[in-house]
């Protein structure tokens, strides 16, 4: 392979990459951006697209955010690719403070206290009996998906206005870049 490392990284190198770039994060984030800006479509497909992404990201269905994206990305218009890359609001850095954002609201609005159902971590419950101890946890998911529809559609629009605006901005930049660098047409180059 022409670009493939000599020397492969290990497991714990890779896991390390993905939890926190190389790079640094303000590179990661400047080429998740210019990725954006560059799928094909108008400004709105790729920003509700993007933003569908987003706004899944803030549901307790950890495993279908991709699935889920891709569906509210086509009931909008969006691009399917640009909900693939909005899921990655939600990461392993994130979940915490978005669950922790949507079991509030969705307790506001049931009436009662998330937190007075959430049993404590145990290892040993966890080893011993799994499904038991892995069920105690469901009464927490309903409030989870009462409070993330309401923050999703929050999200979503903020994404979506944000990112319309800097992508018409990124779109006309762009254009108006192509159009300099184009040599101009000659009287007699223009003719047939």
């Amino acid at each position: 392979m022409l670009f493939r490392r000599r020397i492969g990284l290990s497991l714990w190198q890779k896991l390390l990459g993905f939890l926190w770039p190389r790079s640094g994060w303000v590179r990661a984030v400047k080429y998740i951006w210019h990725r954006v800006a560059r799928l094909p479509g108008t400004p709105h497909s790729i920003a509700a697209g993007f933003a569908a992404g987003a706004a899944v990201s803030f549901t307790p269905f950890l495993g279908l955010h991709f699935l889920m994206g891709f569906g509210l990305a086509w009931l909008v218009r969006g691009n399917l690719l640009a909900s693939a890359i909005g899921t990655a609001v939600g990461n392993p850095w994130t979940f915490p403070f978005i669950f922790a954002l949507t079991g509030q609201v969705g307790a506001l609005m049931l009436g009662n206290d998330v937190t007075s159902h959430v049993p404590a971590w145990s290892w040993g419950a966890l080893i011993d009996a799994p499904v038991t101890y892995l069920t105690s946890f469901l009464p927490l998911v309903f409030p989870l998906i009462v409070g993330g529809i309401p923050v999703g559609i929050v999200v979503w629009v903020l994404f979506y206005m944000s990112l319309k605006g800097l992508l018409v901005g990124y779109h006309t930049n762009r254009q108006q870049r192509f159009k300099a660098k184009r040599p101009p047409l000659s009287g007699s180059e223009g003719r047939v």
